[in-house]
């Protein structure tokens, strides 16, 4: 499979057999141009939304007239299974900002897992719903989600084998987050890649976790 970071928390994830994938589909130049990533050009088959923000759920955007993938439970398209986790996208189970779900999938014999706008820790029963993972699609840069302190406890507790940090400050992304890099100090593993997008297999994936940060593509 190809995994590419778009920007912010919108990943294009094709398989092996061309199936793709789009997780939280940003609005092109939102937030009065806050948001300044550029539109996905490619033909959408499938679209992950976590939860109702125009930086999360901009599917009208989208190319390909996608099937649309949203709220907790079992969803099956294209062949591909995938479960939605009820989370918050804050620390008072919803009252600030409503309801996040998280969608775990296996492509290609990969377990992936994108938190969405997780906002607060994982507590033990998301957890064990969650799973194994092998590659988590984690936001870090605080704010309206998870900071780079509970980020590395939500890292911790899955104990993925690889990590693509997500949701946080670049040149395009005028918001009030953190940059990856409190994410990743003290870290091990890192490796920041001049590129937007990998290829993975099961047996590509790293013994041990991994932090790979990606250059977003629009």
């Amino acid at each position: 499979m190809k995994i590419k970071w778009c920007g912010h928390a919108t990943f294009l994830i094709t398989t092996a057999s061309g199936i793709k994938i789009v997780t939280d589909p940003y609005e092109p130049g939102g937030y009065d141009g806050a948001l300044a990533y550029g539109k996905i050009p490619d033909l959408i088959d499938i679209a992950l939304v976590s939860h109702d923000h125009p930086d999360h759920n901009f599917v009208q955007a989208l190319e390909g007239n996608p099937q649309v993938v949203k709220g907790p439970g079992t969803h099956t398209v294209s062949g591909i299974t995938f479960k939605g986790v009820p989370t918050y996208h804050d620390t008072t189970r919803g009252s600030e900002r409503g309801e996040n779900v998280i969608f775990c999938f296996t492509v290609d014999d990969v377990r992936l897992c994108h938190l969405g706008d997780l906002g607060h820790m994982l507590e033990a029963e998301a957890a064990s719903e969650i799973g194994t993972v092998d590659v988590l699609m984690m936001p870090v840069g605080g704010f309206y989600t998870i900071d780079a302190a509970a980020a590395t406890g939500v890292m911790n507790t899955l104990k993925p084998r690889l990590v693509i940090p997500m949701h946080f400050k670049t040149a395009k992304c005028g918001f009030p987050i953190t940059t990856v890099d409190d994410f990743l100090l003290n870290k091990t593993g890192v490796k920041r890649l001049n590129t937007s997008e990998i290829t993975l297999t099961r047996e590509s994936l790293p013994s041990s976790t991994e932090i790979q940060v990606l250059t977003h593509a629009m």
